[in-house]
């Protein structure tokens, strides 16, 4: 298993109160897939550089977890019909040193 970083840009427009449930939701798939979320990271509402389907802004979360590499490529197609998610970048992160080390 690999470490990644899953940056998302979420739609929140008309729908600001419901970005909990929606995190809870792709926190749950994340799951479902087989990862192992080690922390999430809920940054803030901001502008976009440019504009996405419409939005000139959008909530950024951000995920850390352990996975194969086939779940991310799995998530990736999900993730794309997803109305909620406008952006989506992963990054492999290096192992997470031991304790011991």
């Amino acid at each position: 298993m690999n470490r990644y970083e899953a940056l998302l840009a979420l739609n929140t427009r008309g729908k600001e109160e419901t970005i909990k449930d929606t995190i809870e939701r792709l926190e749950k798939l994340l799951a479902t897939e087989g990862a192992r979320l080690e922390q999430t990271q809920r940054l803030e509402k901001r502008e976009l550089a440019y504009e996405v389907n419409h939005l000139t802004s959008a909530y950024f979360v951000n995920f850390v977890f352990e996975a194969e590499p086939a779940t991310i490529e799995k998530l990736r197609a999900k993730l794309k019909l997803d109305n909620d998610v406008v952006l989506q970048n992963y990054l492999k992160l290096p192992a997470k040193l031991s304790a011991a080390a």
